[in-house]
């Protein structure tokens, strides 16, 4: 980031503190990047988070192990049984029907018909409902 090679780590601080950045440890249990082709998970990752000029930067320090998309973690395991609406097959998330009822104004079995009508777009469900 800065060629501090060998500064106190306190002035650092103290120069970015002057400049506006703000970085926070956060203390995280895991960490997975989902790619187009796979998966990687950071099990015991050390994340730091950068807040500059209104924006968030997310540092990932750790080794990563690859597995393939879709493969899953029990916690996403555990996630799809507790999902009422998903024991009809759909693909559409739960979320997404809610936010589509919402500004459309209408149930969320109205919504999710639009959304399973226009392919989980949910621009086009809510500007058919409207």
């Amino acid at each position: 980031m800065f060629g501090g090679g060998g500064m106190n780590p306190r002035k650092m601080k103290q120069m970015m503190e002057q400049m506006g950045i703000d970085v926070t440890e956060l203390d995280v249990e895991e960490v997975v990047i989902t790619t187009a082709d796979e998966e990687l998970v950071f099990s015991d990752a050390q994340v730091t988070r950068m807040d500059a000029q209104g924006q968030q930067t997310y540092q990932v320090v750790g080794e990563p192990e690859s597995r393939e998309k879709g493969a899953g973690s029990a916690a996403a395991a555990v996630e799809g049984d507790s999902d009422a609406d998903s024991d009809d097959g759909s693909a559409i998330p739960d979320e997404d029907v809610q936010l589509v009822a919402e500004r459309a104004g209408v149930n969320t079995d109205a919504a999710r018909e639009a959304l399973e009508a226009n392919d989980g777009d949910l621009a086009a469900a809510i500007a058919d409902l409207e």
